[in-house]
């Protein structure tokens, strides 16, 4: 009897497994959404199971990864209340109160919030600033 290659098991199967978690865990790696500091795994579990006569196993091989998550997204909302209840919106203009030009609608004069501003309230607020 020879020895047991482990790149030659099940057909070359287990190398085959082996190589599909090395490409998840380099894609991981490649998503800019992830920090691509932080470790991954990749685990290759044999669990070696023998019968009653101890002349014959069975050989189970699973390979796996730990990849990383997504970092974590971050946004700021504003809060006041309107008719007794409490409401919110995403803070779009990095500073509550103050107003921004949307360079993804036409330059439009918008709220902290993202709400377009009239075109004649416009005029208004910038003769008072």
């Amino acid at each position: 009897m020879g020895k047991i290659n482990l790149s030659g098991m099940a057909n070359g199967a287990v190398q085959e497994s082996f190589a599909e978690e090395m490409d998840k865990v380099l894609e991981n790696i490649n998503d800019p959404n992830t920090d691509p500091l932080k470790a991954r795994k990749i685990t290759v579990t044999v669990t070696v199971k023998g019968n009653e006569e101890r002349d014959m196993a069975n050989v189970e091989i699973q390979a796996k990864s730990t990849l990383q998550p997504a970092k974590a997204l971050t946004t700021r909302v504003v809060f006041g209340e309107d008719a007794g209840k409490v409401v919110g919106e995403e803070l779009l203009s990095g500073q509550k109160g103050q107003t921004f030009l949307d360079p993804d609608d036409d330059m439009k004069l918008k709220t902290d919030t993202g709400q377009p501003i009239p075109e004649n309230q416009n005029v208004v607020n910038m003769k008072k600033a």
